[in-house]
């Protein structure tokens, strides 16, 4: 029963529920962007578009949204417990490795409540209208290009977001120095950069690496090297 009468145990429980809910989360969101948005750009695709955002989209989109809230509520709750019952203090290499990435996936929750969600209710509304046989909603296109870019960075995010929740425990030299005011400066401005970049609208020079695939991946994996050097010159 020490899975359920001690910190160590309710610890394991929320772990694991993070574990799951963001496999989930981050599941879906690769079938998003690397299987289903190039299917809809192809021939095949652009004619199953309409049936299938009306059909597997909503159902898709139900799995996405909840997996990132479990992962967000856990995640932060797992750090609550381990500062205030654990009293692992923030300075601690453990803790800045974490919260890195938790400022990343709480970037990522926050596109997926409050940017793609909206945007993609639209979107399927829309589709529903029109094989309805109603007119387009006018504004569809462009709240699915917002949903497609904020989705687009939230890819970007996951790579090195998934590093610096995997180093914390696996990579004790890195960031294990003092927690370095000038890290969190650097680091802060560059992870927010990258999220204003993914919401200032389709079309803009500044969006075209984050238009397709391999783009967004190299984005991920530059976003990551960046964040690294920053810490390991800054925080070590």
């Amino acid at each position: 029963m020490d899975l359920f009468t001690t910190s160590n145990g309710i610890e394991v429980l929320l772990r694991w529920m993070h574990v799951f809910a963001g496999v989930t989360w981050i599941g879906v969101l690769y079938y998003f962007n690397f299987i289903q948005t190039p299917f809809f750009g192809s021939e095949l695709g652009g004619g199953a578009k309409g049936p299938m955002t009306r059909g597997l989209v909503p159902n898709a989109l139900w799995w996405f949204r909840w997996g990132a809230m479990f992962t967000f509520l856990s995640g932060w709750t797992i750090v609550l417990l381990r500062v205030g019952h654990l009293g692992i203090p923030l300075t601690d290499g453990y803790m800045t490795k974490i919260l890195t990435g938790g400022l990343m996936g709480t970037f990522m929750w926050a596109n997926v409540w409050f940017v793609i969600w909206p945007a993609q209710q639209v979107v399927i509304a829309n589709a529903e209208q029109v094989a309805a046989g109603g007119d387009p909603i006018p504004e569809a296109a462009a709240r699915g290009g917002k949903a497609g870019m904020a989705s687009r960075t939230n890819t970007l995010f996951s790579i090195p977001m998934l590093f610096f929740m995997i180093s914390a425990a696996n990579l004790p030299g890195f960031l294990s120095g003092t927690n370095d005011m000038m890290y969190w400066i650097v680091a802060g401005l560059i992870i927010v950069a990258v999220e204003i970049n993914g919401l200032i609208g389709p079309g803009a020079a500044t969006q075209k690496p984050l238009t397709t695939v391999s783009g967004t991946i190299h984005g991920g994996l530059a976003l990551w090297l960046v964040l690294y050097l920053v810490g390991a010159f800054l925080n070590s």
